[in-house]
């Protein structure tokens, strides 16, 4: 079998910018989709916004994804679509990877390295524990807004947003131009979880009312969603009894977070990150197994696709990189990047190969709370590398950091501090 040097899961934005930049250095690359149409969730994001930092241009979703599957087309990189991975092993020359789709059966590749951009999944009704029957009307940020821009249905008249993440917010204001009836927008956190120009583009531009520190306790309905229990809450996010209002309604869209899609790394015993549930990796963004890279929503969930991109192809030129030194790679000398968990969200990447000809580093993190005139140090070997003041720090915006250890001949462990 004549192996792949780099494969790709998943055709989303960081999977086409990994295949791209792969396939551009030289590398024989394919990238494995499991829908029949490119872009990931791209395709059904019509709302501008997209390709500030990557293209200098405000883009749609669909916009941004046709740059990249242009430039995928025109440098002929092969891709398979409707394929599904089934299993993925590791052997002495690389991954064997067990594929199916419909015109193929069941079939075996081989890739001397992998990427993994599968991206994300949104929270479910019932990983948020909300009481009640399971009446229709209830639906996942992502799903109505799939209903509303692919499919053309609205899938409720008056309705109910619970979480304040972006798409919940631009999903408000969708919903609100195609004629729905948006009651409110509640949020069980002290501040909002989405970024502040959706705030104010998608909220306070239609009078959209949040609610902070407030949570939907139960759903009432039989058969369709007919009104919501909401409660306030307390320092802990635990409803407060005797705060109970009953909202009529007949719709409900979760906007309750995102969870990184790593279940192949999971079969892998690739150890994952509890901060980000994405794999530990270095600055490669190889994770702690060889050969295995991460990049995008699957790492980490980002805020600006631009970042996405940008990480994808960062993995792609570093899988291609670790093939070309197979045979002479040693093992990795992993030191561990700390940081103060009670002031950071979580801090990417989590350790520095110092073995590695790539002292170049991108660091993302994330504040846990909201600071104002904070400073970010980043220190090692006893020294300040980096030193910075931010005029505010909050938990919806990724802070991004470069840095270049390259004239530094020694490495110990690596801290981010917050002052």
């Amino acid at each position: 079998m004549n192996p792949y040097d780099v494969v790709i899961l998943g055709a989303g934005p960081a999977g086409l910018a990994a295949g791209l930049q792969a396939h551009k250095s030289g590398a024989k690359t394919l990238i494995i989709e499991r829908e029949d149409k490119l872009g990931g969730i791209l395709k059904q994001c019509i709302h501008d916004g997209f390709g500030l930092k990557k293209f200098n241009e405000k883009l749609t979703g669909p916009e941004y994804a046709g740059r990249y599957i242009k430039m995928i087309e025109d440098e002929n990189v092969p891709i398979i679509t409707s394929t599904f991975v089934t299993d993925v092993s590791k052997d002495q020359d690389g991954f064997s990877l067990s594929l199916v789709n419909s015109k193929k059966g069941i079939y075996e590749i081989h890739a001397k390295s992998l990427i993994l951009a599968n991206g994300c999944r949104e929270r479910t009704p019932k990983q948020i524990f909300i009481h009640g029957s399971r009446p229709a009307g209830v639906y996942t940020a992502g799903t109505a807004q799939y209903f509303v821009n692919i499919l053309g249905y609205l899938p409720c008249k008056k309705c109910v947003i619970l979480g304040s993440g972006d798409i919940g917010l631009i999903m408000a204001r969708r919903l609100t131009l195609e004629g729905a009836e948006i009651e409110g927008v509640y949020e069980a956190k002290s501040i909002p979880s989405g970024l502040s120009r959706n705030i104010s583009q998608c909220l306070e531009d239609y009078d959209i009312p949040i609610h902070l520190s407030h949570t939907i306790t139960k759903i009432i309905g039989a058969d369709r969603v007919e009104a919501v229990e909401i409660s306030k809450v307390d320092d802990r996010m635990i409803p407060i009894i005797g705060t109970e209002t009953i909202v009529e309604c007949d719709g409900v869209i979760l906007s309750v977070g995102l969870i990184p899609e790593n279940e192949i790394a999971e079969s892998l015993d690739i150890k994952l990150d509890m901060a980000t549930k994405g794999p530990f990796v270095d600055q490669n963004l190889m994770t702690l197994e060889d050969g295995v890279f991460s990049c995008g929503n699957a790492l980490h969930v980002n805020d600006l696709v631009d970042y996405v991109s940008e990480s994808g192809e960062y993995a792609g030129e570093n899988a291609l990189n670790y093939v070309k030194n197979i045979e002479s790679k040693k093992e990795r000398k992993l030191i561990p990047i700390n940081y103060e968990k009670e002031k950071f969200l979580y801090v990417i990447p989590q350790f520095i190969d110092t073995d590695s000809d790539n002292k170049k580093i991108t660091f993302y993190l994330r504040s846990r709370e909201v600071r104002k005139n904070a400073r970010i140090q980043i220190m090692g070997n006893s020294e300040i590398f980096y030193d910075k003041k931010y005029r505010f720090l909050k938990p919806p915006e990724m802070e991004r950091i470069e840095m270049d250890f390259t004239d530094i001949d020694h490495l110990d462990a690596i801290e981010v501090i917050m002052k």
